[in-house]
């Protein structure tokens, strides 16, 4: 490696990692204002000041919520992501070193974004269709036991499919990835963020909806579940633990339907 070329890696993932670091303050920002929203409006609730409201909500608010869901997802899964994502700058860096490797690193990182996208219209409409069914309070929590249950069964199950593992072991491997799904050029790098985000989005599907069981806008457990999702990618025992907790999911999916 020359000191030229090296001196540009370092530069593009100092660059790459103060993008990345903004985006995700900003995604928690938002998040944060929004939570302390729905604070201020639980507390005129109980002072009787001012009461939730209960009927369908507009094409508007549908639309405001698929922005939250967009957001939660920028906010969640960017961290985990970043592996992958200098992984594919320092290599488009090698490859092409006078081609713009920054700007095609802003195109991966469009690309995943746009699968989380995707997914984060789904879950708007589903909280929009439990709203409707009064399975969702307007505070956004789960209002029956047996959903909150059975989606915690679900997840935990689903830590054990081949589907899970597949999907998880092309996020655990940057490398991998890389050499099995290299495409040149800008439209290249988009796809390519677009098929890891694919790969991201089916190992975990089933535990961004365990967000319907605590409160969608429950900090605690939005940073809880990224947390988590940061562990099974990044750590070495990841896939372990993750199978430990699908155990643990179950359990505490059974053991709530059951007092119900």
């Amino acid at each position: 490696m020359t000191p030229a070329l090296e001196s540009a890696l370092k530069r593009d993932r100092a660059i790459v990692l103060a993008g990345l670091m903004a985006l995700i303050v900003v995604a928690w920002l938002y998040l944060a204002h929004l939570a302390r929203d729905m604070a201020e409006m639980k507390i005129h609730a109980a002072m009787g000041m001012a009461m939730p409201q209960m009927q369908p909500w507009s094409g508007v608010e549908l639309l405001l919520l698929f922005v939250m869901w967009g957001v939660m997802m920028v906010a969640m899964m960017t961290a985990s992501a970043s592996p992958m994502i200098l992984m594919f700058s320092a290599m488009n860096r090698r490859r092409a070193e006078h081609q713009g490797p920054v700007m095609r690193t802003g195109l991966f990182v469009l690309g995943y974004l746009s699968a989380w996208t995707a997914y984060s219209a789904g879950a708007a409409t589903a909280q929009w269709v439990l709203h409707g069914l009064a399975l969702l309070s307007p505070m956004m929590v789960s209002t029956s036991p047996y959903l909150g249950g059975g989606l915690l069964v679900a997840a935990g199950v689903f830590q054990w499919t081949p589907l899970k593992r597949a999907c998880l072991t092309a996020c655990r491997s940057p490398m991998g990835f890389i050499m099995t799904e290299w495409r040149d050029g800008p439209a290249g790098a988009l796809v390519m963020g677009f098929r890891h985000g694919v790969y991201c989005v089916g190992c975990c599907w089933v535990l961004m909806a365990l967000l319907f069981v605590a409160g969608v806008m429950n900090l605690v457990w939005v940073a809880a579940i990224a947390a988590f999702v940061l562990v099974e990618k990044v750590v070495p025992a990841g896939e372990r633990v993750g199978q430990a907790a699908g155990v643990a999911l179950v359990l505490a999916g059974v053991a709530l339907m059951m007092r119900a």
